[in-house]
């Protein structure tokens, strides 16, 4: 049975409102940022989109399992079908290189952070507690 020993090093207070100062900015950054990485996600979604339509196309005649619906009350019909592929021939979906921030987690995150360099610098401390630099761990 293993377990996990607790670290105990002394980390200087002016490290960690370094630290929390350059998390913060990162953070405010990113959130800045995200609309146009968004836009720009989109816009490979959508040319994604328009790939798997054509390679769709291109191999309709290998489609099995054809399924259709028509709803009358809208005039639109529906076609599903299965194609049998290898992966390395499908048009692959693009992943999203950022992570989305949405403003609830922001103001929270953007708020814990400045509290907690409000109070270290209030402090005469010269290295952070082990129960304080446990609540703000997750943020350096």
């Amino acid at each position: 049975m293993s377990r996990s020993k607790a670290i105990n090093v002394k980390i200087a207070t002016s490290k960690v409102i370094k630290a929390l100062e350059n998390k913060l900015t990162q953070i405010k950054k990113q959130y800045e940022e995200q609309d146009a990485l968004e836009a720009k996600h989109q816009k490979a979604i959508e040319k994604w989109k328009k790939e798997l339509i054509e390679y769709a196309i291109a191999n309709i005649k290998k489609a099995e399992n054809l399924r259709t619906n028509y709803r009358s009350w809208n005039k639109t019909l529906n076609i599903d079908f299965d194609l049998t592929v290898s992966e390395s021939s499908v048009p692959q979906e693009p992943n999203r290189n950022f992570e989305q921030l949405y403003t609830h987690a922001y103001n929270e995150m953007v708020e814990e952070i400045e509290n907690a360099i409000r109070i270290l610098k209030m402090t005469d401390e010269e290295y952070v507690s082990t129960s304080t630099y446990n609540s703000i761990a997750k943020y350096l």
